[in-house]
C-alpha cells in the first residue's frame, strides 16, 4: 500500500473508533416528572441550578464561571435566551462568538452540569426591553406578549432559530438540556392562557414531546395562566416563608415536585439609588430548608455579571433605568470571584453532595491590575457624528424607532416663533433631554425624575431650539415595555399671555439620529483628527466639529461639551480592572472596540468592570461618549469596583415636611385592623372616594415593634379593578430605611419581595402618602406585608385617607 493511502486508511480508522466514543460520552437520557420528585434517568433528582447569563460574561471566562458554580455544589446552570442580542436587526440572526449559546451549553456538559433553558420570548432580567427586540416597535400598534399576528410570527421564527442551535442538545439526544421554560412570569403581565398555550405549542414542536416544559410565576398569580400539562414552579426571594410560597401549589397538585425557579440571592441596582444587598444567612437558610425538603431551585443570580454596552434595561412604574453592573450581590461577584456569601453557601451545600467532596474553587482566569491616571485628550462634538453616517430627516418629530435606530442619541432642532415672556416647554422626552436655544444651554428634562417640562426664556422669532435626547434602556417589566425612545408625541410651548399652547409641529423639525456604537464614535474622532491635521489647526482648540457645512463649525462650538473623548493607557501586564469615571457626566464607554456600558455621575456605580481578556499588553484605547460633558477628562483603573457611591442633587427620601398633609380635619375612607401573617389583604371602603392622594397611616404593628414594613399596595377603582400604578409617585413618607433601599416607592415597584421599611429609631405612627398622578375614584386598598415567615413589621391598626 502506498504511504499516502496507508495514512488515509489510518485516519479513517481512527475517526471510526472516535465516533462511538463520542456517543458514549453523550449518552441519551431522560428527565421527567415523578411522584413528588423529578426523575433523572428514572431516579429521584433534586435540581440545584445556578442562574448565569452568557451575554453578561466575556466568552473567554464562560468555563471559569461554570466551574465556579460546580464548586459551589450546583448540578445545573439556568440560562435566559436574549432574543434582542441574537436578532439585533429583523431577520439577521447571530449565534456566533459571544452569542454562541450552543457552545455555552456544551461547556456546561463538559463540566458535568445540566442546563435549563429559558427562551422567552420575554425574559425580563433587567435587560433592555426584557429581551424583546427594539425593531418590533417600528410597528407602532403592535401588541407585545399577546397574540398579535406580527409578534407571534416573529416569535416563532426566533424560537425556531434558537431550536436549530439547542434542540440537538436535549438530554433525550445525549445533550445537557433537561428543561425548557414557557414564557416568563406572565402572571405579572396579564391573563391570557391562549397566548401562553401558543408559546407552549411552538416550543413543543421544536424540542419534541419528551422534553420537560415548565412555567414560572409568583405564588400570588401563578393560577392565572397555569397550563394543565406543564410543570409549575414558583419565584421568590431570600427570607421568604417557603411553606407559604408552595401552599397553594401543593393544594392543587399534591403529588407534583416542587421547585423555586428563581430564588433571588440579591437584587439589581438602579441609577440614583443605593447599591442593593441581601444577607447571606437568609439566602443560605432558605436553600438549606428547600434541600432538606427535596425542593429543587435555581439561584437567581449565582453570578450576575455585567450588562455590557446598552443592554441594561429599566424598571417600572415610572422610569428607573438599571446600572451597567449586574453584580446582584450574588455569591460570585461581577468579576467572577467568590464572595463571603459564596463560602457560606458552599459550606451548606456540602451537606447535600452525597458524601462527596465538592470540587476545588477554581482560580480566577486573570489577575486584577491597576492603571495610573491618564487623560483623554482627543475630542469631537456630538454633532460630528452627523457628518458621516448619521441619519437626518426633516419634517415631523420622529422617535428612534421611526428613524430606524435602536440605541443612541437624537438631536432635534426647529425655529421658534417670537415669545415675549417666559414659557414652559413640555413633551414626552425618553429619556434624558438637554435643551439649547441659539447654542445656549437652558436646562435638562430627566425622565427618571418624572420631568416633562422646562421653563425657557423669552425668544426672538427665528431662534433655534435644539433638544438633545439620549435614550437609556427600554423598560423591561410590566405593561410599560412598549417603550419608544426620543421625543414621543408633540412638543408644546405654554405662555401666560397666549390663549392656547403653541404646538411645535408637524413639519418644521430636523431629526438627526446618532447611533450608539463604536464605529460611529471612532469615525467621529478620526474625522476630527484628520480634519484638524489637514487644516493645520494644531494651535486651535482641538475637536472643532466637522459637518456637511463647514461654515457651521463656529456655531456648533457651543455644543462641544456633549461629545466623544479618546485617550490611551499602556499595560505591561494584562488583567481585569475597574475604570473609574467619577469625573465624567453621562454616557457610554468603549475599550478597544468593546462596548463596556453606561456611566452616570449620579451613581451608585462609579466604575466599569473591564475584563482583562479584552485588554492587551501595550497601548489600549478608551472612548467616552459623554452627552453631558465631564468635569475632568481623566480616567484611572483601580483594583476593586465602586458600586455604592451616590452623587445626587438631593436625598432620595420623601420626607419633605412641606409635603406632609394635615389629616386632622379629614375623615378616613377606612379604619380598622389588618390580619397578621403573610398574603394579600383587601380593605374595602364604605363608599368610593374621589381624590389624587391616598394616605396610609400605620398606627401599630402585629409584632409590637415600632418598625413598619409594606411589600406592595394596589388601589381599586369603583368597579373593583386595580388602578394602573404607572403614574404613581411617593408624595410623602415620614420614615424610610435607606440602607438596603427600603424606600417608600418599593410599595408599587411590581416586586413582592421588596418592601418599604421605616427606620429602626422612628416611632409610630408612620405615614405614607401616594400621588396617583391624577384624580381617581378609589373603592379599596390591597395590602401585602413582607414575604418572610411571620411577616415582620406587618401593620395592625391603620387609617386610610383619600383626598
Amino acid at each position: 500500500m502506498k504511504p499516502n493511502k496507508l495514512l488515509l486508511t489510518l485516519v479513517l480508522a481512527m475517526l471510526t473508533m472516535a465516533m462511538p466514543l463520542q456517543a458514549a460520552n453523550n449518552k441519551k437520557g431522560t428527565f421527567t416528572v415523578g411522584e413528588k420528585t423529578f426523575l433523572l434517568n428514572g431516579k429521584p433528582f433534586v435540581v440545584k441550578a445556578a442562574e448565569i447569563h452568557y451575554p453578561r460574561i466575556p466568552r473567554p471566562y464562560w468555563e471559569h464561571r461554570i466551574k465556579m458554580c460546580k464548586a459551589l455544589g450546583m448540578n445545573a446552570v439556568c440560562i435566559y435566551i436574549f432574543w434582542n442580542i441574537h436578532e439585533q436587526r429583523e431577520g439577521q440572526f447571530d449565534f456566533t462568538g459571544q452569542n454562541d449559546v450552543a457552545e455555552f451549553c456544551r461547556l456546561a456538559q463538559k463540566n458535568g452540569m445540566y442546563v435549563i433553558v429559558r427562551p422567552g420570548p420575554y425574559v425580563c432580567a433587567e435587560w433592555e426591553m426584557g429581551g424583546l427586540p427594539w425593531w418590533l416597535l417600528k410597528k407602532k400598534d403592535i401588541r407585545l406578549r399577546e397574540r398579535d399576528p406580527y409578534f407571534m410570527e416573529r416569535v416563532k421564527i426566533f424560537e425556531q432559530k434558537v431550536g436549530e442551535q439547542l434542540a440537538p442538545l436535549t438530554i433525550q439526544k445525549g445533550g445537557p438540556i433537561i428543561m425548557v421554560q414557557v414564557e416568563n412570569e406572565y402572571g405579572s403581565y396579564g391573563e391570557d392562557k391562549p397566548y401562553v398555550s401558543e408559546i407552549r405549542d411552538c416550543l413543543r414542536g421544536i424540542y419534541g414531546k419528551e422534553l420537560a416544559l415548565f412555567q414560572c410565576d409568583w405564588a400570588s398569580n401563578f393560577e392565572k395562566n397555569g397550563l394543565d400539562d406543564l410543570t409549575w414552579t414558583m419565584n421568590f426571594g431570600t427570607g421568604a416563608n417557603i411553606d407559604k410560597q408552595f401552599q397553594r401549589l401543593k393544594q392543587l397538585r399534591p403529588n407534583a415536585p416542587l421547585m423555586c425557579s428563581e430564588f433571588w440571592s440579591g437584587w439589581f441596582d438602579k441609577w440614583g439609588a443605593r447599591h442593593e444587598t441581601r444577607p447571606a444567612k437568609a439566602m443560605v437558610d432558605g436553600m438549606d430548608e428547600m434541600l432538606s425538603k427535596n425542593i429543587s431551585f435555581s439561584l437567581y443570580m449565582t453570578h450576575g455579571g455585567t450588562s455590557f454596552g446598552h443592554w441594561a434595561g429599566a424598571n417600572s412604574p415610572g422610569f428607573a433605568p438599571d446600572v451597567t453592573s449586574y453584580d446582584y450581590d450574588a455569591p460570585i461577584n461581577e468579576y467572577g470571584q467568590a464572595t463571603p456569601k459564596y463560602y457560606e453557601l458552599r459550606t451548606m451545600m456540602q451537606k447535600y453532595n452525597d458524601g462527596k467532596k465538592l470540587p476545588a474553587v477554581p482560580k480566577a482566569p486573570m489577575p486584577i491590575v491597576t492603571v495610573p491616571k491618564f487623560e483623554l485628550k482627543e475630542f469631537a462634538t456630538l454633532m460630528t457624528a452627523t457628518a458621516e453616517g448619521g441619519k437626518m430627516e426633516k419634517g415631523a418629530l420622529k422617535t428612534f424607532e421611526e428613524m430606524d435606530m435602536g440605541w443612541g442619541t437624537m438631536i432635534y432642532s426647529t425655529r421658534l416663533p417670537e415669545i415675549t415672556s417666559t414659557s414652559v416647554l413640555s413633551g414626552e422626552f425618553h429619556d434624558f433631554a438637554q435643551v439649547f436655544i441659539d447654542g445656549k444651554y437652558i436646562g435638562k428634562i430627566d425622565r427618571v425624575k418624572n420631568e416633562k417640562s422646562l421653563t425657557i426664556p423669552a425668544v426672538k422669532k427665528g431662534a433655534e431650539l435644539m433638544i438633545i435626547v439620549e435614550g437609556m434602556g427600554r423598560i423591561n417589566f410590566g405593561r410599560a415595555i412598549k417603550d419608544f425612545k426620543g421625543i414621543v408625541g408633540n412638543v408644546t410651548l405654554s405662555t401666560e399671555t397666549a390663549d392656547a399652547d403653541i404646538v411645535l409641529t408637524p413639519k418644521n423639525w430636523t431629526n438627526m439620529a446618532i447611533p450608539d456604537d463604536y464605529e460611529t464614535a471612532k469615525k467621529a474622532l478620526d474625522m476630527v483628527k484628520d480634519f484638524n491635521a489637514k487644516s493645520n489647526m494644531s494651535g486651535s482648540a482641538p475637536g472643532i466639529a466637522v459637518t456637511r457645512n463647514y461654515e457651521e463649525s463656529a456655531k456648533l462650538s457651543a455644543f462641544m461639551k456633549p461629545g466623544y473623548h479618546r485617550g490611551y493607557f499602556t499595560l505591561k501586564k494584562v488583567g481585569d480592572t475597574f475604570l473609574n469615571f467619577e469625573t465624567w457626566g453621562k454616557g457610554q464607554v468603549y475599550v478597544n472596540g468593546h462596548a463596556m456600558g453606561r456611566i452616570w455621575s449620579i451613581g451608585p456605580q462609579q466604575t466599569l468592570y473591564v475584563p482583562g481578556c479584552w485588554l492587551k499588553k501595550g497601548k489600549n484605547e478608551v472612548i467616552v461618549l459623554d452627552v453631558v460633558g465631564p468635569k475632568e477628562t481623566v480616567v484611572w483603573g483601580q483594583d476593586k469596583p465602586e458600586l455604592n457611591k451616590l452623587n445626587i442633587e438631593k436625598t432620595v427620601k420623601h420626607n419633605n415636611i412641606g409635603d406632609k398633609p394635615d389629616l386632622n380635619s379629614m375623615t378616613p375612607a377606612a379604619a380598622g385592623q389588618l390580619n397578621s401573617g403573610n398574603g394579600w389583604q383587601t380593605v374595602r371602603f364604605a363608599k368610593p372616594q374621589r381624590g389624587r392622594y391616598v394616605a396610609l397611616q400605620c398606627l401599630s404593628n402585629h409584632d409590637g415593634s415600632q418598625r413598619s414594613c409594606i411589600a406592595e399596595l394596589y388601589m381599586q377603582d369603583a368597579n373593583g379593578k386595580r388602578l394602573s400604578r404607572e403614574p404613581w409617585t411617593v408624595k410623602y413618607a415620614n420614615s424610610e430605611n435607606e440602607n438596603g433601599n427600603h424606600l417608600a416607592d418599593k410599595v408599587f415597584d411590581l416586586q413582592e419581595s421588596t418592601f418599604w421599611q421605616t427606620e429602626r429609631a422612628a416611632t409610630l405612627p408612620h405615614l405614607l402618602v401616594i400621588d396617583l398622578g391624577s384624580e381617581q375614584t378609589v373603592s379599596a386598598l390591597e395590602y401585602l406585608p413582607r414575604a418572610e415567615e411571620g411577616a415582620p413589621g406587618s401593620v395592625k391598626d391603620y387609617k386610610v385617607f383619600v383626598f
